[in-house]
């Protein structure tokens, strides 16, 4: 048989968790608060941003938001970022992504302060994450391990191989796991011989944007399989994994919808909350990191 790993559930449990904190610390009169930017009218965006903004409000979080319209400059952007980043009642900045031509995100993204940095995306996160020390982790790879863990998926000496060598998902959830004592071998979407690849691994996370790319052929009995990938299709939605061909093999499998996309939203959740707290990131050059001054205006 084939377990189910219900991610809506595990996620429900870490929501109501967070509620219960934040109801303590408001009571004393400190209430955690996100930001979120949204640029231009793309519908996707605005639907993701507005069950961010739900999840913040349900959880007695500040709910501060920012709509900008599509021809908003590089400039005016960064100088909302700044003035974010500068009021002490907001813990949390999440500017949504992507972002309509011609502005560059990779900018923006780094006039966000480290300790601010709920999407865990700066240079500056990257980095205190690569070096193994305390910060905001991107929320996706956090709610991978954090299924695991509840799942009671053993990650110290496993064999993990991590198929999507994105910066949201592949890349960090790579190092996440590296400092947890995996073995993980990472591959993409263009691997030679991918199944030589994951068969042998006793966790296989797939995050590619390739609808239906593993099934059966990559897997061997008793994998436990997490399907990042999410895809709208005519006959509904759909993951990287071919996941009804995987049940009888794997020994658990996330659904698409209803996996790893509720942790997301978990773990935003988590980070503003770590950020209120103060608990962030150690006294480092990194965490002291400050935004450049200096930027192109579209």
């Amino acid at each position: 048989m084939t377990h189910t790993i219900k991610g809506a559930d595990i996620a429900r449990r870490i929501r109501s968790r967070v509620a219960e904190r934040v109801a303590e610390t408001s009571a004393h009169g400190h209430v955690p608060g996100l930001a979120t930017i949204l640029v231009g009218d793309d519908p996707a965006s605005a639907v993701y941003v507005a069950a961010k903004r739900r999840a913040i409000r349900d959880a007695g979080m500040r709910d501060f938001h920012r709509r900008l319209p599509h021809h908003a400059t590089q400039s005016a952007v960064a100088a909302v970022i700044d003035e974010l980043a500068a009021d002490p009642d907001v813990h949390g900045i999440l500017l949504q992504l992507p972002l309509p031509a011609p502005l560059d995100a990779a900018p923006l993204i780094d006039r966000i302060p480290a300790a601010k940095d709920v999407d865990g995306l700066t240079t500056a996160s990257t980095g205190l994450l690569a070096r193994g020390e305390r910060g905001l982790r991107p929320c996706t790879p956090s709610g991978v391990i954090e299924l695991l863990d509840a799942e009671g998926v053993g990650l110290r000496g496993a064999r993990v191989a991590v198929v999507g060598w994105g910066q949201l998902v592949g890349r960090p959830l790579t190092s996440l796991l590296l400092h947890r004592g995996a073995t993980v071998t990472v591959a993409h979407a263009h691997t030679t011989d991918l199944a030589a690849v994951t068969r042998p691994a006793d966790i296989v996370v797939v995050a590619t944007g390739v609808p239906a790319l593993i099934g059966p052929e990559h897997i061997s009995p008793g994998t436990t399989v997490i399907d990042v990938g999410i895809h709208r299709t005519p006959h509904g939605l759909t993951g990287d994994v071919r996941a009804t061909e995987l049940h009888g093999i794997a020994a658990r499998i996330t659904p698409v919808p209803g996996g790893v996309g509720p942790m997301t939203i978990a773990m935003l959740l988590t980070n503003t909350l770590k950020a209120a707290d103060g608990d962030v990131a150690p006294e480092t050059a990194l965490a002291r990191h400050s935004p450049p001054k200096a930027f192109e205006p579209a």
